[in-house]
């Protein structure tokens, strides 16, 4: 039988383990970035493109649940992925954190491409296991299932959260790497202890292709494909977030502890964002809350403009204090914003496909997040903020801000939903571990961090 957790036996643990290693990666993010800005002397937006260029195994998430269900690795669908992406993401880290080995942009990007497809593709794997024990239990422990997963990635997020920022600035970031390695090799370690059973026979390519072609015939009903596009539009605004970070370390002097205890403030506003939502506005329409996240979050991301102009401190607020607050009310206001896109998209997969057209759905929202990152790139570059002239970081934020109201006109494209209207949208059965490891305020946010997206 074997030790058991929670009335469950190691196979459990060994579930639960996986999805803290995926919070727990985030103790990498500081490391990256300030790696690739003083290390290797990126600029803003060669920052913002290169964290962008490291999503993208994470645009592919259906491939990876393909592979996995059809087509079986040493007789086993689940083990054997398992302890592949774990190796990957070990000899990634490891490839990072060996000096003379990663001494470039291309070998960072490439070893951080495997730390991403290491991640995306054990994060898959994982919430397959759990949609297989989720269907076969009563509702109840199904319930308890969801939850303890999600707390098992919460709980690896606060815990790296505000040793990102201390490790760096102690040790630097190749050290951080070097940490980070051990976690996707525990991945590999416990891999063994999952129930696993390879699918019959020799039919793994005719399912992958039968698959392909059901989900594309399902993407191409208007209820699938025009939620999907608004998805898109929703979280494609250009973001500023590279030439805030910047900023922030270069012209107030922020260190990587600080950061660190920003990103833990953040971790713990995101759970509050979880709280509030599922507590008091999981009732309301998606649209409702779509609408107003978006104003509010627009006017709210304006008051980065008394950061970067100084007049905080002329309103007797340090540059510190600001930024610690602005962090937790744009990080609760976006974890709030970002859950009616679990429901939505949840609401929209039809009977029989259901994992898989999530899944594309999430892969929908990662590529808007490369195109956000792209797009501000492009306005960080245009605008000339780079080798420390920040003079134009007020038009950048204030252009984002405003674009990312463009999207609201498209509401219209989440009629073709039945019943979106109907204040009857609950959260009860989203899967929440597949939200995004916490995001902060954008001043605050790690650029390249790929290591864990939708």
């Amino acid at each position: 039988m074997g030790f058991r957790v929670f009335g469950q036996d190691a196979d459990l643990a060994a579930i639960v383990l996986v999805y803290f290693v995926q919070g727990a990666l985030g103790l990498s993010s500081l490391a990256t970035s300030f790696f690739l800005k003083d290390e290797l002397g990126l600029q803003p937006s060669e920052l913002a493109l290169l964290g962008g260029a490291a999503s993208l195994p994470w645009l592919v998430k259906p491939l990876w649940g393909f592979l996995s269900d059809s087509v079986p690795l040493l007789g086993y669908r689940r083990r054997s992925y398992l302890v592949l992406a774990g190796g990957l993401g070990c000899c990634g880290w490891l490839a990072l954190a060996a000096p003379g080995c990663v001494t470039s942009p291309p070998t960072a990007l490439a070893a951080l491409l495997a730390t991403s497809l290491a991640t995306a593709v054990s994060d898959v794997v994982v919430d397959s296991l759990v949609v297989e024990r989720t269907r076969a239990a009563p509702a109840a422990t199904a319930g308890t299932l969801q939850s303890l997963c999600w707390g098992a990635s919460s709980v690896g997020t606060l815990a790296t959260a505000l040793l990102s920022g201390s490790l760096v600035q102690h040790y630097g970031p190749r050290p951080v790497f070097l940490f980070t390695a051990a976690f996707p090799l525990l991945v590999a370690l416990v891999a063994p202890l999952v129930r696993d059973e390879a699918p019959l026979g020799g039919q793994g390519a005719l399912s992958l292709g039968a698959q392909a072609q059901r989900l594309a015939a399902t993407f191409s009903a208007p209820q699938i494909y025009q939620p999907a596009l608004f998805l898109f539009l929703w979280q494609a605004a250009p973001s500023p977030d590279a030439a805030l970070f910047f900023f922030t370390t270069e012209q107030l002097h922020f260190t990587p502890e600080f950061l660190g205890r920003a990103k833990l403030a953040g971790a713990c506003a995101s759970l509050a964002g979880v709280w509030l939502y599922n507590s008091y506005l999981k009732r309301v329409p998606i649209a409702t809350i779509f609408r107003s996240t978006a104003v509010l979050g627009a006017t709210l991301g304006c008051t980065q403009l008394l950061l970067v102009t100084g007049l905080n401190r002329q309103l007797g607020i340090s540059d510190q204090a600001f930024a610690l607050s602005d962090t937790v009310v744009l990080t609760a206001l976006g974890r709030i914003s970002f859950l009616p896109t679990l429901v939505l998209a949840a609401r929209i997969c039809p009977e029989g496909v259901e994992a898989t057209l999530f899944a594309a759905l999430m892969s929908v929202f990662n590529a808007a997040g490369v195109a956000s990152g792209a797009g501000g790139a492009a306005l960080t570059a245009a605008l000339g903020v780079k080798d420390g002239n920040f003079d134009n970081l007020p038009a950048l934020i204030l252009i984002c801000n405003g674009l990312s109201l463009a999207s609201l006109p498209f509401l219209r494209l989440l009629d073709s939903v039945p019943g979106l209207s109907e204040a009857e949208q609950g959260v009860e059965d989203v899967e929440l571990h597949e939200i995004a490891a916490p995001t902060t305020a954008a001043h605050e946010r790690d650029p390249p961090d790929a290591s864990k997206q939708a």
